[in-house]
């Protein structure tokens, strides 16, 4: 059976959008979709005297929620299975927990209880930084959530934190959605040379571009041999990765980092770049952890 697409729920704007990003994702993959409405609330109520006349209890809030959320999926494509679920639990838990049996978690970039003047919300911060299956934070312009620009962004780090998952991610995405693959790997040119002089503008740059291409061949010399028909485009720019992919993400329908495993139980490390890009980009990203 296939794994299902789980979208955490609220009632949000942000969530509404984040439930038909992921209604068009899980037909695309003939996923199942799964609609999560969590809160400690419900929990706590179930010990609390009835709700006095003129408020409405989180119970009821809840299957509002879930309700119109699935009512709106099924409008929106009749053909995805949808199921709904009330997790008395604390939202980010909630959803890391399901991340277990989940393909992927989507949830949107900003919840209804959000402080004002964050960019992402805690939940969506939460999320991404611990789950276990790639997680999808919607946002960023209507016309990169709607996938108007048939272009997706894969970027690729120094180290091994754009795991195999990340690329082979990427690739599948590419070749479900018909769309161009683009590949970035940024890499900086070292302010002192070998002995301690400050490099020289216009310096060595063809051996650093060179050793970038170098490493951008060698993380997708195999998955491409497993998508041949994925039309790639690699690019190795000189600058700040956060700043480069955030850029070009405003031409791309979905970007793509890898995630490394913490050993401690504090879950994924999200280094700059990811931050960067839940903040700031102006697409859809995906978080994809290494599988270990």
């Amino acid at each position: 059976m296939t794994s299902p697409l789980v979208v955490g729920v609220d009632g949000s704007d942000s969530c509404l959008t984040a439930v038909d990003w992921a209604v068009d994702e899980a037909a695309r993959h003939g996923a199942p979709l799964r609609l999560v409405y969590a809160s400690l609330w419900v929990r706590y109520e179930a010990g609390l005297p009835s709700v006095g006349p003129g408020r409405q209890s989180e119970q009821v809030l809840a299957e509002h929620i879930v309700a119109s959320a699935a009512e709106r999926a099924e409008r929106r494509n009749p053909d995805v299975k949808v199921t709904t679920d009330i997790i008395p639990k604390d939202p980010a838990d909630a959803l890391v927990q399901e991340s277990d049996q989940a393909s992927t978690l989507v949830t949107g970039s900003r919840g209804r209880g959000e402080i004002t003047g964050l960019l992402l919300g805690s939940v969506g911060l939460a999320v991404s930084a611990r789950a276990r299956c790639p997680v999808i934070v919607v946002r960023g312009d209507p016309a990169g959530a709607a996938g108007a620009h048939e272009r997706i962004l894969l970027g690729i780090g120094d180290t091994d934190d754009t795991s195999t998952e990340a690329v082979r991610y990427a690739f599948r995405e590419a070749e479900l959605r018909g769309c161009v693959l683009d590949v970035v790997h940024a890499w900086r040119r070292p302010a002192f040379g070998r002995n301690a002089d400050r490099t020289r503008t216009g310096g060595p740059q063809d051996t650093h571009e060179g050793r970038a291409s170098d490493v951008v061949e060698a993380r997708l010399r195999a998955t491409t041999a497993e998508y041949p028909h994925v039309r790639t485009r690699t690019a190795t720019p000189e600058g700040t990765a956060a700043k480069i992919l955030v850029d070009r993400s405003a031409a791309a329908d979905l970007v793509i980092v890898g995630a490394r495993r913490r050993t401690s139980a504090f879950g994924l490390q999200l280094g700059r770049v990811s931050h960067a890009l839940l903040h700031h980009a102006r697409c859809p990203v995906a978080i994809v952890p290494e599988r270990q």
